[in-house]
């Protein structure tokens, strides 16, 4: 539906007088002399009425003399004053010259309209050149979008504050850059030292193929970064930039413990290599476990994501994930993708982007920066990863033959046996092997964790000290 106003015809009115009797010669016309009301004319939509000359008959005048322009008193009597539709004389015509000085700043005042800045100059140019009416027109160069502040809060503030402290990265395998999301990707100052938070996908292939890797700022400027470490479980890698700047501002890290479903969020990255990109939305659910991985053949990652649906695409990957405040809450990561299910295909955004939990990272990070590998808090017990709905079965046997689960681990020492269905952890429910993986490692080494459990078609529940492994090996 339009939401221009569209105009009334308003029909003369067939009674209006005639134009009185000419009156004696006098100089000037009588101040109680009548004049019959106007007709308003049909206005074009999008317009409101103006107010036109009455269409009653008026006395015939003598021909103006030889010479005299359209208008300029040619004898008597003159014709009578418009009057508007809503009664009110017109007040009597301006000279000339200050018809044209006003006509002159209404078209640079509508021009203030659609050009903007410039407006502002040359309305105060024509006032400077006009009459006291025309001075009152001036538009302050003060009241330009330039010079609005933006709140504490608004997307606009938290984003300007953020991006100084964004990277878009670029990874390099033998030379060649890589294709597609191992190419471009994002990351965040993490530390004054220089470090960088990002994906484990997005660095994967210079790491392993002995390419460069650099890093670019919201200036500009760029950075060579080497790894320091990498978690491909986690999906998580930190790197450290080789020349690190001064006065590096490392994004607040927030808790994403405490995030709730409606929340809002903001996203900073580089999709298809746009860097500096903010995209908004919600947390659209929590606890959504999401096995991803980079379309290389390598080992998935698994998560219990944070599920938003603001704007994430490849080149996304490894970037923050802000609440309303401009705190990091996750690092985005996967997205679904219509064609391919989770991963990072080329498709774009759906609305269903996954970001790790930032708590969950933090630790990886901190990991990283100590050792250089990550640690995994384990069970000791190998579960079915295709299986789902039905819980997490543990395996009859483990990989290459092993047992399935390990000899005085975990989950040996909590009772379990091979064929047993892990239906809980914790407080979550478990419908499958990567929920539970993704469910194990929100947690550290040494966490008890109560497990519910099916053998025989009878529930029953332990309790499950975590072990730990080093490295993804």
């Amino acid at each position: 539906m339009s939401t221009e106003n569209e105009g009334t015809s308003v029909p003369a009115d067939p009674s209006a007088p005639s134009a009185p009797p000419a009156p004696p010669t006098l100089p000037v016309p009588p101040a109680s002399s009548a004049s019959e009301p106007a007709a308003v004319p049909e206005a074009a939509p999008g317009y409101s009425p103006r107010p036109e000359p009455a269409t009653a008959p008026l006395p015939v005048t003598p021909p103006a003399a030889a010479g005299s322009a359209p208008g300029a008193a040619g004898g008597w009597p003159p014709p009578p004053p418009a009057v508007p539709a809503w009664g009110a004389p017109v007040p009597p015509a301006p000279e000339a010259p200050r018809r044209r000085a006003g006509g002159l700043v209404a078209a640079v005042l509508a021009a203030a309209l659609v050009a903007g800045g410039v407006g502002g100059g040359i309305g105060y140019w024509a006032a400077e050149r006009g009459d006291e009416v025309t001075r009152s027109t001036t538009v302050s160069s003060g009241d330009s979008p330039a010079a609005f502040k933006r709140e504490p809060g608004t997307v606009a503030a938290v984003a300007n504050k953020a991006l100084p402290s964004v990277v878009t990265i670029q990874a390099k395998s033998g030379g060649v850059e890589s294709e597609g999301e191992g190419g471009t990707g994002t990351g965040f100052v993490y530390d004054e030292e220089g470090h960088i938070v990002t994906n484990n996908h997005v660095v994967a292939s210079a790491a392993e193929g002995g390419g460069a890797l650099s890093a670019t700022f919201s200036d500009g400027k760029t950075y060579d970064a080497e790894v320091v470490g990498r978690a491909e479980g986690y999906d998580v890698a930190v790197l450290k930039l080789k020349k690190a700047p001064e006065g590096l501002t490392p994004l607040p890290l927030g808790d994403s413990d405490k995030v709730a479903v409606g929340d809002s969020t903001i996203a900073i990255g580089a999709p298809f290599g746009l860097s500096n990109t903010v995209t908004t939305g919600i947390i659209s659910a929590k606890n959504r476990p999401v096995a991803s991985g980079d379309g290389s053949g390598g080992k998935n990652s698994y998560m219990s994501a944070l599920q938003t649906d603001a704007s994430i695409n490849p080149g996304n990957s490894g970037g923050p994930l802000l609440d309303a405040g401009g705190a990091v809450i996750g690092i985005n990561s996967a997205i679904q993708s219509t064609g391919s299910g989770f991963g990072q295909s080329q498709a774009g955004s759906i609305g269903l982007g996954f970001a790790i939990p930032v708590n969950q990272a933090k630790n990886v990070a901190e990991q990283l920066i100590k050792t250089g590998k990550p640690v995994y808090p384990v069970i000791g017990a190998t579960v079915n990863m295709t299986d789902k709905g039905e819980g997490a079965t543990i395996a009859e046997e483990g990989a290459g033959g092993t047992p399935a689960i390990t000899p005085d681990g975990p989950a040996a020492k909590a009772g379990l046996k091979a064929g047993d269905v892990i239906t809980g952890f914790g407080d979550r429910q478990i419908d499958s092997g990567p929920t539970l993986i993704s469910e194990i490692w929100t947690h550290q080494p040494g966490d008890q964790v109560k497990i519910t459990y099916e053998r025989d078609g009878k529930t029953a529940t332990t309790t499950v000290t975590l072990g730990e492994r080093t490295g993804d090996n």
